[in-house]
């Protein structure tokens, strides 16, 4: 299975996304809350895949995707994200975002967005 890193401003979320992953077979190797310590984190740790929140306080998700791509243009990150920022997601994607999962997400689709960017 992968390693992950993590990356969300709310603890709730990120202790929600571990445990589903863990469950899944996944190994959590970091976890973020702004895009700075996401880009430290990934540049520590270089996880298999990245979940990304977009807003996020200090540095948000697009400019963490933008800098994580610009290290590693193979980097595997699913967009993790609030409903209504649709605009977002789509610069995401354009960026190098693999995929996409909507906040509240079923665990379906946290894993199978996972393991497509695995693919």
């Amino acid at each position: 299975m992968a390693t992950v890193l993590i990356v969300d401003d709310s603890k709730y979320l990120r202790l929600m996304i571990r445990k589903i992953l863990k469950k899944h077979g996944h190994t959590i190797v970091a976890e973020a809350e702004t895009g700075i310590e996401a880009i430290e984190m990934y540049k520590k740790h270089l996880p298999n895949v990245v979940t990304m929140d977009v807003v996020m306080p200090k540095m948000n998700g697009l400019m963490a995707v933008k800098e994580i791509m610009s290290m590693n243009p193979e980097a595997r990150v699913v967009v993790v994200t609030a409903l209504g920022h649709e605009p977002l997601v789509r610069q995401a994607l354009k960026i190098g975002a693999k995929d996409f999962v909507i906040k509240p997400f079923k665990v379906d689709q946290l894993v199978s967005a996972i393991e497509g960017a695995l693919a």
